[in-house]
């Protein structure tokens, strides 16, 4: 079963928010519902790749009680829901979860100036032009100003 960023993210937002581990074992019941047998590990690649895409943001200060990290609806989402994904919260035994939308903002704010000194480190132009794009994105979805950290990548560009 191949996932989008998109339907990651369609996943999570059904819940609010959920741990990759919460996530994988989602993914397992969706391929289950569609016949399929699919471990966890089957959709780490997809997760990674939704990450890095921003269709996902990790939150580790969330100020819950929580060894995991939380993931959440990213600025470069357009969550869809994959068929069955409805009836997980039936499925699945999740807690409600509530993060501030300050902790999201300055998650991914903070994972977003990280990528791009990796970027710029490693002269990396395709990676400098997706974030380019997301600092946008992110700028019109949270509070954050990414002005000085696009000027940067502009002028590595």
């Amino acid at each position: 079963m191949d996932l989008t960023g998109d339907d990651f993210a369609g996943v999570v937002d059904v819940f609010g928010a959920l741990t990759r581990a919460e996530l994988g074992e989602a993914c397992v019941e969706l391929a289950f519902k569609r016949g399929e047998d699919a471990e966890a590990a089957a959709f780490d690649d997809g997760i990674d790749d939704a990450l890095a895409g921003y269709h996902l943001v990790r939150v580790a200060d969330h100020g819950a009680d929580a060894d995991d990290p939380l993931l959440v609806v990213g600025p470069a989402a357009f969550p869809r829901l994959p068929e069955g994904a409805e009836d997980l919260p039936h499925i699945m035994d999740v807690p409600d979860r509530i993060i501030s939308d300050e902790a999201v903002a300055r998650a991914a704010e903070e994972r977003f100036r990280e990528d791009a000194v990796v970027a710029v480190e490693a002269g990396d132009d395709d990676r400098i032009a997706d974030l380019l794009d997301v600092s946008y994105d992110l700028e019109a979805w949270g509070p954050v100003e990414l002005g000085e950290a696009r000027t940067r990548l502009d002028d590595a560009g």
